[in-house]
């Protein structure tokens, strides 16, 4: 037989005072003394007294949940975010509660509409789609809420963020190309029309103008949706054939989803990777260091900012100035990129 929990009724006879007496010490009201008070937390803590989290959350107008936005559930990507935020979230004895948008941005503001209905404590998005066009019919909704992966600078003022830095990644990842000889360099994108992608395509665009190389119309390859369901590896897979035709000898992938399909698209080719064919990522996902070859990529430390992104919504609940944060990324080396020199002497052909 289960052991009964202890309930007020139960402190209060204890300790000879009124059941209100030992709710308001519990809540640390004002209106107990500070003696009376910790003699009570005290006696609480003595006969094991666990609160009701129902009746907490009703008492203080908190329910101790957050609501988290993500854009696909299925990207690996959001996986390894979710779980930098769960576990901040559950050192503060907080429950996660997630939607999926997609990338659309009605979804987003049905998702964000239904976490303030449960009256969530707090709510993170990732990859946001909300522009500054309609920011003030989101003005109402007073919970903290904090960006991931996307900058505020035109988000006005009632919203908070942490975002890698999108252009200094496209940079890292053109200029480890072009460190190893290569001169004709593509790019896979995924058309979006997020800014992550926008911004990638500027540190691209800006490490070959560094490098006085020249930019071709053709080694830029950009899939456009037009409300069709592809997932990103499809992308990689559809978009590679057009990129080699153009005689690009290296690749930056938009992610290292999309580098996967490049690379699955490559083996039916014939096309030998890094050998024919050098690629790189974004991302550094679990799965970039497992498939053959081991991929290249820029690493979003996504754990770390989904760390970043609670602990700044538990600053904001205590009431706290935070400041936006701008994380740095850096590029993971590894076998699907090579030297244009030890590239096979033989023509790519689709």
């Amino acid at each position: 037989m289960s052991k009964r929990k202890i309930s007020i009724e139960d402190i209060a006879r204890q300790a000879g005072v009124s059941h209100s007496t030992v709710s308001r010490a519990l809540r640390d009201s004002p209106l107990i003394s500070a003696k009376v008070r910790e003699e009570i937390k005290k006696l609480a803590q003595e006969m094991n007294y666990v609160p009701n989290a129902i009746a907490q959350s009703l008492q203080n107008q908190r329910t101790y949940t957050v609501g988290v936005v993500v854009t696909s559930i299925a990207d690996p990507f959001f996986g390894e975010l979710v779980e930098g935020i769960e576990q901040v979230a559950k050192q503060a004895g907080l429950n996660l509660l997630l939607s999926a948008s997609h990338g659309d941005f009605e979804q987003e503001i049905a998702a964000i509409e239904n976490f303030h209905y449960r009256r969530v404590d707090g709510i993170l998005i990732a990859d946001s789609r909300i522009s500054k066009h309609y920011t003030q019919q989101l003005t109402p909704f007073t919970v903290p809420t904090v960006l991931i992966n996307i900058d505020t600078e035109d988000k006005g003022e009632i919203f908070h963020s942490v975002a890698i830095d999108d252009r200094l990644g496209g940079s890292l990842a053109v200029e480890h190309l072009i460190k190893l000889g290569h001169r004709s360099i593509g790019y896979l994108g995924v058309g979006d029309g997020s800014k992550a992608e926008q911004q990638r395509l500027e540190g691209y665009q800006m490490a070959l103008t560094q490098a006085g190389l020249p930019q071709n119309p053709d080694w830029v390859a950009i899939f456009h949706r037009d409300k069709e369901t592809i997932n990103d590896i499809d992308i990689g897979k559809k978009m590679l054939s057009q990129l080699v035709a153009s005689g690009v000898t290296g690749i930056f992938c938009y992610n290292d989803m999309v580098a996967v399909g490049a690379l699955l698209a490559c083996k039916e080719l014939g096309i030998s990777v890094p050998q024919d064919l050098s690629l790189v990522g974004f991302d550094n996902i679990a799965l970039a260091s497992y498939i053959t070859p081991p991929l290249t990529t820029v690493s979003q430390r996504m754990s770390e900012m989904g760390e970043v992104a609670m602990t700044m919504l538990l600053e904001l609940f205590q009431g706290k100035p935070v400041e936006n944060q701008l994380l740095s990324p850096f590029l993971v080396k590894r076998a699907s990129s090579t030297t244009v020199s030890k590239r096979k002497h033989s023509r790519i052909s689709v």
